[in-house]
């Protein structure tokens, strides 16, 4: 039976793919901050409540040939651009710390979980695969590319057996809408509360949305059939704006007889146009392919928010 630590593992993300790792049959360990674990996370899961800056705590869950998945992150793109400093001090020092540890145990393979959302920045082609230059311009998608970069440093110089996965726009009906990212958590949200969804620009930026449960399935194929010291986007390869967001949501909310007001506002310096990933390295590589649509995912979630308000 392998061992898989998955740091972070209680969040948006880290709750489906934990379900995953243990439903693989694996021996799954979660690192996360919280004092006691969610209800989400398997009972057949060992929970290890700290800091994964703290190596003491790193050396007590880490054993040799065991397999890492590395989730945990402190910032989203807004409010790293508020505070860049932060952003850097608080995500940099302990993501190097787990590669440093990480080559020392010689562990079995690392997945660190970066964003195709923001480090490659504006696009110079369409989709944007895994050799598009990378030109961040959010202190996020800085401090972001930086860790992928040491991860592969680690790779060339130390043997470490690393893969990065960069997930594009994640949503599902877990994900919250005062995080600070998820414009669709955020706009179902505002359609319930009976605000404006607000808008940044005509339509909006262009993202690829892939359901939180195909991010999940995704990062379990770099962790099992991915290339190590190789990097691999995860998405659908289909961009939607905004906008398009909202008109879908709007069919949703007259079925309820719900009013959809939307607020533009001037576009954002660090919101890149577009952004659609090319995942094909994945499929050629594990066979992977996303599997809940967008119109399933946003009908799941809508439901799911109705539910909560009843």
């Amino acid at each position: 039976m392998k061992r898989t630590v998955v740091i972070g593992g209680g969040g948006f993300i880290g709750i489906p793919l934990v379900k995953a790792l243990c439903k693989s049959g694996r021996n799954v360990t979660v690192l996360g901050r919280r004092p006691t674990p969610s209800d989400e996370i398997p009972s057949d899961c060992s929970y290890v409540s700290g800091d994964y800056g703290n190596r003491a705590i790193l050396r007590e869950v880490l054993t040799p040939d065991c397999e890492v998945i590395d989730l945990a992150y402190s910032t989203v793109p807004k409010t790293s651009y508020g505070n860049p400093v932060f952003d850097i001090l608080s995500n940099l020092p302990a993501s190097v710390g787990l590669l440093e540890e990480a080559s020392e145990i010689r562990v079995g393979k690392v997945v660190l979980v970066s964003s195709g959302g923001t480090v490659y920045g504006p696009a110079q082609y369409l989709p944007i695969d895994e050799n598009h230059p990378t030109e961040p311009i959010s202190p996020y998608g800085i401090t972001k590319l930086t860790t992928d970069r040491y991860a592969i440093m680690f790779h060339l110089t130390k043997k470490l057996p690393v893969a990065v996965a960069r997930p594009a726009n994640a949503f599902g009906s877990r994900q919250k809408a005062n995080t600070g990212q998820g414009f669709i958590a955020a706009a179902i949200d505002a359609i319930l509360c009976q605000r404006a969804i607000e808008i940044y620009g005509e339509t909006g930026a262009i993202r690829d949305y892939i359901h939180v449960d195909d991010v999940a399935r995704g990062i379990m194929s770099v962790l099992e059939s991915g290339a190590v010291g190789r990097i691999y986007n995860i998405g659908t390869g289909v961009g939607t704006s905004n906008s398009s967001i909202v008109e879908s949501l709007r069919s949703l909310a007259d079925g309820n007889k719900m009013e959809v007001r939307v607020n533009h506002l001037p576009k954002r310096s660090y919101d890149v146009d577009s952004n659609i990933l090319d995942s094909t390295r994945l499929y050629e590589d594990s066979g992977w392919r996303p599997q809940i649509s967008l119109s399933d995912g946003l009908s799941e979630m809508w439901n799911a928010a109705l539910g909560g308000r009843l």
